[in-house]
């Protein structure tokens, strides 16, 4: 049984592929500048984490290109530019502020809104029913009476 489990043990661990990237750089500024790209780029294929976070094949492939373009001598936005020009603002975690992209600022803002709208009226009908269901002044006197009958 234990060489079973082994053998089983040592089967998952081949399956584990880990890769390395290993970049040089003739200077820090241009790894500042490789590094601050990849935390502010998207990946497009895990959508949620940046490039620097993915593993993603697109990932990898864009990492490569942004060393690349680094390495040639491209500002920042010369390389933020490529990235858009070829997989739309999506591909920026802060797109800018544009017709296609204003439901992104504002939907948050309005989502916000309606909820606080929603909040605010369910609060002011139970408020509403909580004075209808108070006892009116008949109600009370025939508990009265019910109470010194019983007595």
């Amino acid at each position: 049984m234990r060489a079973l489990v082994f053998g089983l043990l040592l089967v998952l661990t081949f399956s584990v592929q880990a890769r390395i990237e290993v970049h040089e750089f003739e200077d820090p500024e241009k790894e500042a500048l490789y590094n601050d790209l990849i935390q502010e780029l998207r990946c497009l294929v895990c959508q949620n984490q940046n490039l620097a976070d993915s593993n993603a094949e697109l990932a990898i492939d864009l990492r490569e290109k942004t060393y690349e373009m680094v390495q040639a001598g491209q500002s920042k936005d010369e390389v933020v530019d490529y990235m858009v020009v070829r997989y739309g603002d999506f591909v920026l975690y802060r797109p800018p502020l544009r017709s296609t992209t204003f439901l992104l600022w504002v939907g948050p803002f309005i989502i916000l809104f309606i909820g606080l709208v929603a909040v605010f009226f369910l609060v002011r009908g139970r408020q509403k029913v909580a004075l209808d269901s108070a006892p009116s002044e008949q109600d009370l006197e025939r508990a009265r009476k019910l109470l010194e009958d019983d007595q």
